[in-house]
């Protein structure tokens, strides 16, 4: 402490000093200036003004331990360039001898880094012959080959890259804004199979290299003769790019940080003399500032004006400390050793010809510390700035993170990755963050993003494989459309023998608007029933009223008795009389009753088959009204006139033709799916009838075998009702998500999600909801709903498991989506030709969670009934106050109909 009070007190006139001790405040803002500047480069609107250019890579992926290849390297960026054979075995790290390598190191005449570059690059394909020769590498056979290439460009594919400039002291004629990998193919071509896979940045190839070892590397940061960083950027923030799902390396170049003047503050007099006296004034501001190739420099300069002013050397300055270069960082890094510092410091002032004293040795020492000591504090406050972006990015409070570095002033400065570790904590303290040392990282990665990336080409071949089945073309679904039109006439024609059963309901008419009264109506479809309080009002706004309450139907319950399901029923009827104060009132009552019934008069169906997961016993082939009215008279509380029983599709329609006359048709897109639609009639007294087709059942007869996949047998045989209702299995919510859980479990099995860990939940059957498809689909946060809704099913997912669920989910209601499409278009076109039209307009009631709530599936059903029924104009009009009030409205329009007769008898 004493000898630096001592510096400061005989230095104090140089108060330059100062400006390069940084305060963490002066770090904190040069951080939040870099976050800046990060998004600048990021926005497609700004990049091209950018001083930080966020370049993309298209490297998608971390290792992820399952690589494996023989690869040929190249490793150019500096006066030598490395080729190297790289073998990569599956499952096993860097440590665990997971890596093989064998390398040779060439030498680059000086006169080639001025030349031009084609003869760089005949050099570089003379040295990869020699290297193959050497250790008896077939050049007849096909080699994949990365290039570790140390300066920046602008990559479209991850085997392109345009050189945005030369660095470091590179200064190559006729090659910017060239293809570097296109020249290095030309260069190769000549004698050698070599293909050339990918275009890897030294600071990529860096993190590549420590995330094979470590699953949570993703930043690579290089601090040697230049400086750079990288990192896994969401790619909804990549502008560059295309797409939003998952992920991608953004090589940050943050050498060129500072050069639009945002570092203005912190620039120095020594910068401006180091940036001056560059073969790039103006450029790579941050990189003068901080990398091996100026800090040395800077140093000289320090020094020399302190010589000059007589405050060191008693004012002698020699030829070799005027001259550029004299001090190295490696002299710097030399002079800053624990034990031999000052010893090393004195060697070196004395072999420039200099006699130092004691004071000027450890005055010399203290500015290479201070100069190196900005340079590690310069590269926290960038460091900090890109783990904040990922923390924020990933919506995490604390973050968890490797970071991979590589580059002779980390390794080879004994107080340099100390300083820098301490710093980076301290400006972050909520992060944990590893740093590690790659071990020949800019060669290996380059060979390891190429085994990533045959890794992800491999999995997205037997990926697409599996989801090929659930991609329909445009004759599939034309067929599937003559199937659903087959089946209905089939229905029609054949009572009770064909698989589309084609249920008259005896809903004749639909509503005219000026229907009013109270009704009840009940609505029975699913794990719960709904009684409602219905009052239409003519003349008046609103023209309904609706007073309801919801009660659980428990799994006991839905799957006893029939005598104890009604029970329930009506004590539910009975709570809700009670809570309205009607109790002694006997209202008309309309009863949705959500499962496939053969109707003989409005208020009379027999069940022909549960569906949904109900099995309550006696109750198939038994007139469900009746069993209500038993029900009623066994409690003997109340009474009601039950009207109509209709089914919730019928409902669904009758409720939206209430708003729109022209709504002739009722479709539920929900737990399960059904369509109803108004049928021409023979008869002179009813001229239409509303059919409720239970077109869930198309396919029980094998018609939809063309299109069912394995993963739909699987649903199919472990569901209730085997061999039953297969459109419905290939549609509705009830078993959507089990078809994508049968999916994921055979990718998983295969190794393709999951590194093939297949946990219990995942074996569990219903484990993934249907509600989840919708949430999937809806991600627009980098994919955190899907990676959050996979660790609620105790699977750890990485970014690319994430995709590919999506991908899963997308296929599979895509799928049944279009069939519905298909089955509305036979439907339209049914009733349009019925009617003798060339063209039909007409409107379709919807209700149903899945048409409702899942954010692509109604788009995707009416852009397919529109390709495949051009001639019909429809409307899709979803139902507001659903199947309940349309229960209401059957039963007002049958009681206004029996009036009606009333008064002409």
């Amino acid at each position: 402490t004493a000898v630096v009070a001592l510096f400061y007190n005989k230095f104090s006139k140089l108060q330059i000093l100062y400006a390069m001790r940084l305060t963490d405040d002066q770090l904190k803002e040069i951080s939040a200036t870099f976050q800046a500047e990060m998004k600048k480069g990021l926005s497609s609107d700004s990049n091209a003004a950018a001083a930080v250019k966020m370049l993309p890579t298209h490297v998608h992926s971390t290792p992820v331990g399952s690589e494996k290849g023989e690869f040929l390297a190249l490793d150019l960026g500096g006066s030598k360039f490395k080729v190297l054979q790289v073998k990569v075995k599956e499952g096993m790290g860097i440590i665990r001898g997971g890596v093989e390598m064998e390398e040779k190191t060439y030498p680059i005449p000086e006169e080639l880094l001025m030349g031009k570059g084609a003869e760089l690059f005949d050099l570089v394909s003379e040295s990869l012959k020699d290297f193959m020769q050497e250790k008896n590498i077939d050049l007849e056979k096909k080699h994949p080959l990365a290039l570790t290439f140390s300066f920046p460009c602008e990559q479209s594919r991850l085997d392109q890259g345009t050189l945005l400039n030369w660095s470091k002291n590179y200064q190559v004629r006729g090659f910017q804004g060239k293809d570097v990998v296109q020249a290095l193919r030309q260069a190769v071509d000549r004698g050698m199979d070599v293909e050339v896979l990918a275009l890897v940045n030294d600071t990529v190839a860096t993190m590549m290299t420590c995330g094979f070892e470590d699953s949570y590397c993703e930043v690579g940061l290089i601090i040697g003769t230049g400086t750079n960083a990288c990192y896994m950027e969401a790619m909804r923030n990549v502008d560059l790019v295309e797409g939003d799902e998952g992920r991608m390396c953004v090589n940050t170049e943050w050498g060129g940080f500072g050069d639009d003047g945002a570092l203005a503050d912190f620039i120095t007099d020594f910068d401006r003399d180091v940036d001056a006296a560059s073969n790039n004034p103006g450029k790579q501001i941050f990189e003068k500032m901080v990398s091996g190739m100026y800090l040395g420099e800077l140093v000289r300069l320090v020094v020399l004006k302190m010589a000059k002013k007589g405050l060191l050397f008693d004012g002698y300055v020699s030829s070799a400390l005027r001259t550029k270069g004299t001090i190295t960082t490696g002299q710097v890094a030399a002079m800053e050793e624990y034990k031999n510092g000052l010893t090393n410091t004195k060697n070196i002032l004395t072999s420039l010809d200099l006699n130092p004293s004691a004071d000027d040795c450890v005055a010399v020492q203290h500015i290479s510390t201070i100069v190196s000591f900005r340079s590690s504090n310069l590269v926290a406050a960038g460091l900090a700035a890109i783990l904040m972006r990922i923390k924020e990015n990933q919506n995490l409070r604390t973050l968890r993170i490797t970071v991979g570095v590589d580059g002779t002033v980390y390794k080879t400065h004994p107080q340099y990755p100390k300083r820098l570790h301490k710093v980076v904590r301290r400006l972050l303290p909520e992060c944990h963050v590893r740093f590690v040392l790659s071990d020949s990282g800019s060669s290996i990665g380059a060979a390891m993003v190429t085994a990533v990336a045959q890794r992800l080409a491999s999995q997205r071949r037997k990926v697409d494989e599996r989801l090929l089945a659930f991609k329909l073309s445009i004759e599939q679904l034309r067929l599937v459309k003559a199937t659903m039109r087959a089946g209905l006439e089939a229905g029609l024609k054949m009572k009770g023998s064909s698989a589309v059963k084609m249920l008259p309901s005896y809903v004749c008419r639909t509503p005219d608007g000026k229907e009013c009264g109270k009704y009840l109506a009940l609505d029975l479809g699913g794990t719960n029933f709904r009684v409602l309080l219905v009052k239409f009002r003519k003349g008046l706004q609103p023209r309904s009223r609706l007073y309801h309450k919801i009660y659980t139907i428990p799994q006991e319950i839905m799957q006893g008795t029939g005598e104890d399901l009604f029970d329930h029923i009506v004590d539910c009827i009975s709570d809700f009389l009670e809570y309205m104060g009607i109790k002694n009132v006997r209202l008309p009552a309309g009863f949705t009753f959500s499962f496939p019934c053969e109707q003989t008069a409005l208020d009379t169906g027999m069940l022909v088959s549960w569906t949904k997961g109900y099995k309550a016993t006696d109750c198939e082939g038994h007139n469900v009204v009746s069993m209500l009215r038993e029900a009623i008279k066994r409690r003997n509380e109340f009474d009601l006139d039950i009207a109509a029983l209709i089914n919730d599709t019928v409902g669904t329609m009758m409720s939206c033709a209430y708003e729109d006359p022209q709504c002739e048709i009722g479709l539920i897109a929900g737990t399960g799916t059904n369509l109803c639609y108004m049928e021409e009639m023979a008869d002179n007294e009813v001229q239409k009838m509303c059919i409720n087709t239970e077109w869930g059942g198309l396919g029980d007869d094998g018609s939809l075998d063309h299109i069912i996949t394995s993963y739909d047998v699987e649903v199919d045989q472990n569901s209730i009702n085997s061999g039953k209702q297969r459109f419905e299995k290939l549609t509705s919510g009830m078993y959507l998500g089990e078809v994508v859980r049968q999916v994921l479990l055979d990718l998983t099995r295969g190794g393709l999600l999951f590194k093939g860990n297949v946990t219990e939940p995942l074996k569990k059957p219903g484990i993934f909801e249907t509600k989840f498809l919708s949430q999937i689909e809806s991600d627009h946060l980098a994919l955190l709903q899907v990676r959050s809704i996979l660790q609620g099913l105790g699977l750890d997912s990485t970014s690319d498991d994430s995709i590919i669920v999506k991908e899963v989910c997308e296929v599979v209601s895509r799928r049944a989506a279009q069939l519905c499409g298909a089955g509305m278009a036979a439907v339209v076109d049914k009733i349009r030709e019925n009617r003798g039209l060339d063209h039909l307009n007409i409107t379709v009631g919807v209700d149903g969670a899945l048409y409702k709530l899942h954010p692509h599936f109604s788009g995707v059903l009416r852009e397919t009934a529109k390709v495949l029924a051009p001639q019909c104009v429809v409307t899709f009009l979803p139902s507001e106050e659903g199947s309940g009030k349309g229960a209401a409205l059957i039963t007002a329009v049958a009681r206004k109909k029996e009036e009606m007769q009333l008064t002409k008898t």
